[in-house]
């Protein structure tokens, strides 16, 4: 099995800001291993509630959730490629993977876990983890954002039809957490505010909300489960759409919330460990009968910003009290206060917002192009619920704005004429699809004398359409007996011009 001390560890002085996501240093430091110990305290409790919701909206019994949760955080301890990161059991899985359960039972639901979970694998193995390069800063804010956004809506069931005792106790479970950093941070302000909360409410015995009502908590340990389902075609047809929509969009939330911890941290991650990790972790979830998952960008919040943890530790310890909690300890966490759980991620809400983002002087000095795409990603997520479908639209918008951009740089002037019988036209800027469209109509055909030289010593060819300009160009100037010559091309240029001149359509 993979160590847990991940590939960059190296067991040096605590002191050495190269480790801090080493698991022999925090072991070496009772300071470090208490913060990783008391953040995985504090995340194994912001997973019940979170766990129980997804179990209700993919439409399965809460044990499913939680004990996905489990498999999940404590298997991606060892094998993800981002320390710290939390994964479990989330709300936009349970959405694409929901319809299996509804349409063809249980049995189809854990094999659709299983499959997207090989999935993930084959393609972290592919390097799909290196698409993220791809992937925009714009776009990242509004991943980001919209992020923080659907938290807080997630927490407004928790406060609409509720006893009026409920809000001065969120209220008062964000003011510890405001306030108590400031006097210290030897412990988790979050686990604090939720001690508080529920010692208020045991000794006052106040009737409000709690984790109990959420559902039931199981009362065993996971056991191993095969799915009975016939291995043929048929199967195969049913659950792999759901499948590859549940590998896909638990990797796209899982690299997006590395690269956010890898920002915060200043760490580096391997994001192609991370890819089939999530793949492997989904596959032991699924042989235990959970309903799969990926990072939770709430928990790894709650983790890093408000727990200041960095390494596996506090990602194997989430898990392994979460069963803890929920087995042995589960009369006294279904005592827990949601008020306190929902002051808890009300503040990773806040404390996740790119508030710099949407400063009126950050967005005058911001191209309008990067607003939009930012804008566009967040209400996309917002509309859909679903972080894959707005960041890939955010990335479409972000392509097209840049190509139309870019299409606007290409220009066309005329050169000093070396003799009347020849013209002289030098093209600079970059040119593909988007900006050499144009490029036919800048030319004289009927006016211009008979030897023409087109000079690209500025520009560069990036694709066929730009070949395939060029050639109608020559067409059209031949049609008046004139001839072209085309100079000043660069070797990647010349090599591709060379290739696929005169072999494309040419037109008009």
């Amino acid at each position: 099995m993979t160590s847990l001390t991940p590939e960059s560890a190296t067991p040096e002085s605590v002191s050495s800001p190269t480790d801090v996501t080493s698991v022999l240093a925090a072991l070496r430091s009772p300071r470090r291993l208490r913060t990783e110990v008391l953040a995985g305290l504090v995340v194994g409790l912001a997973l019940i509630p979170e766990a129980i919701s997804f179990s209700i909206i993919a439409g399965v019994d809460p044990r499913v959730g939680l004990f996905a949760s489990f498999t999940m955080a404590v298997s991606i301890a060892f094998l993800g490629g981002r320390p710290a990161m939390i994964s479990a059991a989330t709300g936009a899985v349970a959405l694409v993977i929901a319809p299996v359960m509804r349409n063809y039972g249980f049995e189809y639901f854990v094999a659709t876990v299983i499959l997207a979970g090989i999935l993930q694998v084959v393609l972290g193995v592919l390097g799909v983890a290196r698409l993220m390069r791809f992937i925009p800063r714009s776009v990242m804010v509004g991943f980001v954002n919209s992020l923080a956004i659907l938290i807080f809506l997630a927490q407004l069931p928790h406060l609409t039809h509720v006893p009026w005792l409920v809000y001065p106790l969120v209220a008062a479970g964000i003011a510890v957490m405001v306030f108590l950093p400031k006097l210290t941070k030897a412990v988790p302000a979050p686990l604090i505010a939720i001690l508080a909360v529920t010692l208020f409410v045991a000794l006052t015995s106040v009737i409000v909300p709690t984790v109990g009502d959420e559902g039931k908590l199981p009362d065993s340990l996971p056991s191993l489960f095969f799915p009975d389902v016939p291995l043929n075609l048929d199967t195969v047809r049913i659950i792999a759409p759901y499948a590859v929509a549940m590998a896909l969009v638990g990797l796209l939330e899982s690299l997006m919330t590395a690269k956010l911890v890898d920002d915060i941290t200043d760490t580096h991650s391997v994001k192609t460990r991370e890819a089939w990790g999530q793949g492997v972790s989904n596959i032991i979830t699924g042989f235990f009968g959970g309903m799969g998952g990926c990072a939770m960008i709430g928990q790894t919040m709650i983790n890093v910003k408000a727990s200041g943890a960095r390494t596996r530790i506090s990602t194997f310890l989430a898990g392994v009290f979460l069963l803890i909690l929920v087995v042995g300890l589960g009369d006294l966490v279904g005592d827990i206060p949601m008020a306190a759980l929902v002051a808890v991620m009300i503040m990773v809400s806040v404390g996740t917002f790119d508030w710099h983002s949407i400063q009126p002087k950050t967005l005058r000095r911001m191209p309008r192009s990067e607003t939009i795409v930012m804008l566009s990603t967040v209400v996309i997520v917002v509309i859909t619920h679903n972080l894959a479908i707005g960041v890939v639209v955010g990335v479409l918008v972000a392509m097209v704005l840049f190509a139309r951009r870019v299409a606007h740089f290409t220009t066309v002037s005329e050169v000093a004429d070396p003799d009347e019988n020849t013209k002289t036209y030098a093209v600079t800027g970059e040119l593909f699809f988007a900006s050499s469209n144009d490029l036919v109509y800048q030319f004289d055909y009927r006016g211009d004398p008979a030897n023409v030289v087109i000079d690209l010593t500025d520009s560069h060819i990036w694709d066929a359409s730009t070949v395939a300009t060029l050639d109608a160009i020559t067409t059209k100037y031949e049609r008046y007996g004139k001839t072209v010559r085309i100079v000043g091309l660069n070797p990647s240029s010349a090599e591709r011009h060379q290739r696929l001149a005169g072999q494309l359509s040419a037109g008009h």
